[in-house]
């Protein structure tokens, strides 16, 4: 995984820039502030402008190192552009993320180290968490809720750093994905996201910059997935 510009410079949502290549529907852009999308996050929102017009982006798709931003039309475009990631829908996601990773501490810390098993965010506000847990039980899991709230009234920093494979081997809890390998960086290196006091773990996401950003978390519904799977329902209130 290369660094994206939305992990550098999370405040810039939008740029002028080129597109360098182009087929109908699609395009590959010199650069672009645009999340692609993965572990559960839905790829960022936004609009492409050029002379020809205004257009949605639709998708993004990966291909070798290189993301081809997806329209909503079959367009071919060239020349000078201006990108938009869509404000509110960046917000909702890395809100929902940085939930998910309150959610994802608090669990780790009560329940032994569960590890996580899947993620997926929703563009209604919703996301689930699965771990492999059989220990706990609903209510167990349900009471975890106003630490998750007082985690976000402590407005508590939020901050990506990077870790050498000598820190992943000593440190553990970094990762805690039980089947997902995390992305790494071209000099091996792994991106952590540091929650102060909280909670640090190899993630490739957007977040907020502190707790405080996000509104307020409840846990909607709890399932049991298989024996050793657990899903924990969240949603923004």
């Amino acid at each position: 995984m290369s660094h994206y510009l939305c992990h550098e410079h999370p405040e810039v949502l939008s740029c002028e820039t080129r597109i360098v290549a182009s087929r109908p529907g699609a395009v590959l852009l010199k650069e672009s502030y645009f999340y692609p999308g993965g572990g559960g996050q839905l790829t960022d929102r936004g609009t492409i402008s050029t002379q020809a017009g205004s257009f949605d982006v639709a998708s993004i798709e990966e291909a070798g190192g290189q993301f081809w931003h997806v329209l909503s039309q079959p367009v071919e475009l060239h020349g000078d552009a201006f990108v938009s990631v869509d404000p509110a829908f960046r917000s909702l996601m890395c809100q929902l993320h940085t939930g998910l990773h309150v959610v994802n501490a608090l669990v780790f810390q009560a329940f032994n180290g569960a590890l996580v098993t899947g993620v997926q965010m929703n563009d209604d506000g919703t996301a689930r968490i699965d771990f492999d847990l059989h220990e706990a039980s609903n209510d167990q899991l349900r009471a975890l809720e106003p630490a998750i709230n007082d985690a976000i009234r402590q407005d508590l920093p939020v901050r990506a750093v990077y870790a050498d494979a000598m820190r992943l081997r000593e440190e553990s809890g970094l990762l805690r994905s039980r089947s997902v390998a995390p992305p790494t960086q071209p000099d091996g290196s792994v991106r952590i996201i540091e929650i102060a006091g909280l909670d640090q773990q190899a993630c490739g996401g957007t977040h907020l910059s502190s707790t405080g950003q996000s509104r307020p978390i409840r846990i909607l519904k709890i399932d049991n997935k298989g024996r050793h799977n657990r899903r924990v329902r969240i949603g923004l209130v």
